[in-house]
């Protein structure tokens, strides 16, 4: 690494490359310090349709094919209010709903990105953590060492919680993978050992913890905000002198 300045500042080069950092990674986090509160209400949104099905299944009592009219609606197996808010709609002689099988191809898609991202947000953590402590040999950067390995600690505590958040993902598939989403099956397992409701409570409550860390990665990227802030500020002060 190159010797200090007089004053104890680090080279152009090195602050150039610092001052990029801190601008584009800066701006990077503030779309992952928001987006993540999105991805969660949506989320919980899916986890709120499996509940309404699971109390609507714990209770109903298993009917019979409403008529003969193809695509009539089912009765026992719709819960109120639920169709028109996420479009599931169990229909007589249909079998699993489109609906349904969108909600956990999206859960899986989630899944693989937060897969994807905790993975290389882990690896680039490794590098900013080598490079981090280099910087102590630059006395103009002496106290302001602790804000950039807070940010550091911070976006690798969130690839932790991306990583889970996928495992979390990927378990609720296998839990409603249990279900038979077909008409006839629901109405069988009502009338025997209502074991459906069970499974959709459960995927339901992992969802929601999964929605619950992604909160907690917002709020971790988040709190870099000010941290880049003072620093790039600290960056742009030293090449302007």
């Amino acid at each position: 690494m190159a010797e200090d300045e007089p004053g104890g500042t680090p080279p152009e080069p090195l602050l150039e490359v610092i001052a990029n950092l801190a601008r584009f990674h800066h701006e990077h986090e503030k779309y992952y310090s928001q987006a993540p509160l999105r991805q969660a209400a949506e989320l919980q949104a899916r986890s709120r349709a499996l509940k309404s099905l699971a109390d609507r299944w714990s209770t109903v009592d298993a009917g019979g094919r409403s008529g003969t009219v193809p695509f009539a609606g089912a009765e026992d197996l719709n819960a109120p209010g639920l169709v028109a808010e996420s479009g599931i709609l169990f229909m007589e002689g249909e079998g699993e709903p489109a609906e349904l099988l969108r909600l956990k191809r999206d859960i899986g898609e989630v899944a693989d990105d937060y897969e994807r991202g905790g993975t290389w947000l882990a690896h680039a953590m490794e590098q900013a953590w080598e490079i981090a402590g280099q910087l102590a040999v630059h006395p103009a950067l002496a106290d302001l060492l602790g804000e950039r390995h807070r940010i550091i600690a911070n976006d690798w505590q969130s690839a932790g919680l991306q990583t889970l958040v996928a495992r979390l993902l990927r378990r609720a598939l296998e839990v409603l993978a249990r279900v038979d989403f077909s008409p006839a099956a629901l109405r069988a397992d009502l009338g025997g050992g209502r074991l459906a409701p069970g499974y959709l409570y459960s995927a339901s409550e992992l969802l929601d913890r999964a929605a619950d860390l992604m909160t907690e990665s917002a709020m971790l990227v988040h709190d870099n905000e000010r941290r880049w802030r003072v620093f790039g500020a600290r960056v742009r002060e030293l090449r302007s002198g």
